[in-house]
């Protein structure tokens, strides 16, 4: 057994562990195991483990190494987490099952654009930085219950869940409540809150999809 599928299976017993303890169903958690700056043939094992559910930052990278991938394991689901150019929207709408980096006007007019074009609908999030920090993507607090609102009834987008990335060094869970807390008001039901260092917590903060990488892969280069 590879190091990364045994980190795998340990990683899903912590969520089992945290979803119980939150007094949550065991599986109303989705990992998301990130593999950016991972190559092929050190994702294979977690894909022959079972792991279906993947992250990556960057649309060219993913570009890369996932549709060969999934020529051998057709049921994949691909997650972009990093920030999205407008220019890259194409591709995005083209490769990713869900995106879940949208935070301004022109990212969402662009993605209705394209999503009515290749007649193909990518589930979407919109990323929250909870934190208000300069040099992070994502839609001030204060703003995105409106931003929400508009993506549905301008540009005709399914919002399906919200995404953040807390300050590292901050407590995460004042964060996650934020993120929570705008979800019912922005009445979204997907909470896409958590990594290596802090997956645990959003659990009990009800996340509904944790974004694991290094705790799988190991670090990276």
């Amino acid at each position: 057994m590879s190091t990364a599928v045994e980190h795998l299976l340990a990683v899903r017993k912590a969520i089992v562990k945290a979803e119980l303890e939150a007094n949550r169903r065991e599986g109303s958690v989705t990992l998301v195991a990130v593999s950016k700056t991972f190559e092929s043939d050190e994702i294979r094992p977690v894909l022959d483990a079972g792991q279906r559910v993947f992250g990556e930052n960057r649309v060219q990278e993913a570009q890369s190494k996932w549709p060969r991938l999934r020529e051998d394991y057709a049921d994949i689901e691909l997650h972009l987490i990093g920030p999205l150019q407008s220019n890259k929207s194409e591709d995005a709408v083209a490769l990713f099952d869900v995106i879940e980096t949208v935070d301004r006007e022109k990212i969402a007019a662009a993605l209705a654009a394209e999503m009515k074009k290749q007649n193909r609908f990518p589930k979407l999030y919109v990323q929250v930085n909870t934190g208000s920090e300069p040099q992070k993507a994502g839609i001030e607090p204060k703003e995105a219950v409106a931003f929400v609102k508009r993506c549905r009834a301008i540009h005709g987008l399914a919002i399906e869940g919200l995404m953040c990335i807390p300050p590292a060094d901050e407590n995460p869970g004042p964060h996650f409540a934020l993120l929570e807390k705008i979800a019912r008001e922005a009445d979204v039901e997907k909470l896409s809150m958590g990594m290596s260092g802090d997956y645990e917590i959003a659990v009990g903060f009800g996340a509904t999809s944790v974004r694991v990488g290094s705790a799988i892969f190991g670090s990276r280069t």
